[in-house]
């Protein structure tokens, strides 16, 4: 069978290149820039073009025709619509990498599933998310084109640390000011619960979703099972460094009236709210699926990747003084408070 995927090469992407390029039985192809060509495994061809040039894309496409094809990468409908044009006729299916954070917020019950509605007021890329799947399926409700809705929620691997406000550099400025031992902003009190599921576990379970035929025209959301609280993510990456944890609580309502990151979206819409998965669909469609690198192991695995790579270790000293800033304003205000 021959799949082709749109990207390929990202941090959930990447996962499933590699796994699949080990599957006898699928052929794979990408469509992509050739900007991580070098980290591909044997096997995987690459077809060099620029999917948002649609003339280009479809000159390279030319008299290909594929049993799964996969956008990573789409995150407007302008860009589903080209697709649709790109693909239609020539594919037994089109997955589309939507997101869990389409599921709405604030939501009605913590338990989250397939028929959970979507609607997020508070971040652009989650309604985004939303119009390009309701386009979808209203290709496949009109036209039938076969297509297959996937809703990660917060996946990541070695190369990228789980953390909560952040600036725009990145997790490693929370480690660097832990390891200075710095209190780390931390959302509320730490004690919702929040979903990491790395890379490789979330590939399983899409390539079992590759060609099968429970999955056409059906949403399936790809998460650990595992729940975890805020504080417990930050404590075991405090423990990996070697440091105490030292957390400066904020409401997540003040981080986002006080913060010019992109808190509305990124907290409000997203990390700030309780959820918990119900996987039981995933599991009915693809048998035997399981995720097996528990939250503590994954965590570690990226801290300790991320301080023996020098190139992660991106520094963000403006967002350090900034957090520096309101754990200041923090502090002054209980003290006046206390002593008013």
């Amino acid at each position: 069978m021959k799949a082709l995927f749109i990207g390929g090469t990202g941090t959930i992407s990447m996962a499933i290149t590699r796994q699949l390029a080990q599957n006898p039985e699928w052929e794979l192809y990408l469509l992509n820039r050739g900007t991580r060509s070098a980290e591909l495994p044997e096997g995987v061809k690459v077809i060099n073009a620029d999917i948002n040039q649609e003339a280009q894309a479809a000159e390279a496409l030319n008299g290909l025709n594929f049993d799964c094809v996969c956008d990573f990468i789409g995150f407007v409908p302008a860009q589903l619509e080209r697709d649709y044009r790109l693909f239609t006729g020539k594919t037994k299916q089109f997955m589309y990498i939507s997101s869990a954070s389409a599921y709405q917020k604030p939501l009605s019950d913590y338990r989250i599933t397939e028929s959970t509605p979507l609607a997020n007021p508070h971040w652009e890329y989650s309604r985004n998310k939303i119009a390009c799947e309701e386009y979808l399926m209203k290709q496949y409700r009109e036209h039938g084109f076969p297509v297959t809705i996937i809703r990660p929620s917060h996946t990541y691997d070695e190369r990228n640390v789980p953390v909560g406000a952040h600036g725009d550099k990145g997790s490693w400025q929370i480690l660097k000011r832990m390891l200075e031992g710095k209190p780390v902003l931390v959302h509320g009190d730490g004690t919702s619960l929040w979903t990491i599921t790395y890379n490789t576990d979330f590939a399983k379970a899409f390539i079992g979703l590759m060609g099968n035929i429970h999955a056409i025209g059906e949403a399936y959301h790809i998460t650990s099972d595992e729940s975890v609280t805020w504080n417990q993510i930050y404590a075991v990456i405090a423990d990996e460094l070697g440091v105490a944890y030292k957390p400066c609580y904020v409401p997540s309502d003040f981080l986002n009236a006080v913060g010019k990151y992109d808190f509305e979206g990124g907290l409000l819409g997203d990390k700030a709210n309780t959820v918990v998965f119900d996987n039981s669909k995933i599991k009915r469609a693809v048998p035997g699926f399981c995720c097996t690198v528990r939250a503590d192991q994954g965590l570690r695995r990226a801290v300790r990747n991320m301080v023996n790579t020098p190139k992660l270790q991106v520094e963000d000293p403006e967002f350090d003084a900034w957090c520096d800033k309101v754990v200041a304003a923090l502090e002054a205000a209980k003290e006046a408070i206390a002593n008013a």
